[in-house]
């Protein structure tokens, strides 16, 4: 599942192809073609993510698309070189396409595409936790609940109703990069170390919208800074621990251990991240 920068990198990709024009909305697999037809020549003025939910506002429609990706969503942008030029037809599976005279959007396999009010995106708002992406966030509420938790912070990191946006990577990375043991329990973590995660998480976020693609290593710790080969894997990125399971860590070379938490992933350095 995408985590949170690459929602608010579409949401920037959504508003640079189709803010202030008036798209045509369609819905070629059928799902949404009734809310697509009261959209297609709206001007879509809003473009808005909070964790891993997309809102697509348009001008005189008091709706908003509500977008999530799950498991199997993707979105694919395209551009129409010559104005005139029609874009190229959508295939079956396409849930929802925009298109203008220069570019054209297909999003397929998404777990929500529907069309909601504006009480309901605010009850989607209300029960997630604060997204370290948006400039609204209150990290203070995000610990209130974290320092009152019995719950290990590995899993508390993932629960999108104490904090929106962060995935397994930025979980398996932050926690590393403070040195913290997935499995202490959140009412052991101190509001320092709370605000030494909320921080780290703003910058590593940040860096992931701008660069499309999580990095979380340190330059000290990059392929040419330590001699080392970049690594390989279909996410990119440089990483200390993710899915880094029995390799060793670039830091004091003990092996990457993996375990299953709450149906997840977990990998972590047992010397680094010392209980």
């Amino acid at each position: 599942m995408p985590e949170g920068h690459t929602i608010h990198r579409l949401a920037q990709d959504y508003a640079a192809a189709f803010l202030g024009t008036t798209p045509q909305v369609t819905s070629p697999q059928g799902k949404f073609t009734e809310a697509a037809t009261l959209l297609t020549g709206a001007e879509l003025t809003h473009t808005e993510a909070h964790g891993k939910h997309l809102f697509l506002g348009f001008r005189a429609a008091t709706d908003w698309i509500h977008i999530h990706l799950g498991l199997f969503g993707k979105v694919t942008f395209g551009k129409v070189t010559d104005g005139p030029t029609p874009t190229p037809p959508p295939t079956d599976t396409v849930r929802l396409r925009l298109a203008n005279p220069t570019a054209y959007v297909d999003l397929r396999g998404p777990t929500t595409c529907a069309l909601i009010t504006p009480t309901e995106k605010q009850s989607i708002h209300d029960r997630l936790g604060p997204d370290p992406l948006r400039a609204d966030a209150a990290p203070d509420a995000a610990y209130r609940r974290i320092s009152r938790s019995r719950t290990t912070i590995a899993a508390l990191l993932m629960d999108q109703k104490v904090i929106a946006g962060v995935g397994n990577v930025y979980r398996a990375e932050v926690l590393f990069r403070h040195g913290i043991d997935p499995y202490r329990t959140g009412n052991t973590i101190t509001p320092a170390e709370w605000d030494a995660i909320w921080h780290d998480l703003v910058d590593l976020m940040h860096e992931g919208v701008k660069n499309n693609r999580i990095d979380t290593v340190r330059p000290e710790h990059m392929p040419e800074a330590m001699g080392r080969p970049p690594r390989k894997d279909d996410h990119g990125g440089e990483v200390y621990v993710y899915r880094r399971a029995t390799m060793p860590c670039h830091i004091c070379g003990a092996e990457i251990r993996t375990a299953d938490l709450a149906a997840r992933n977990l990998f972590w350095c047992p010397t680094c991240q010392k209980p």
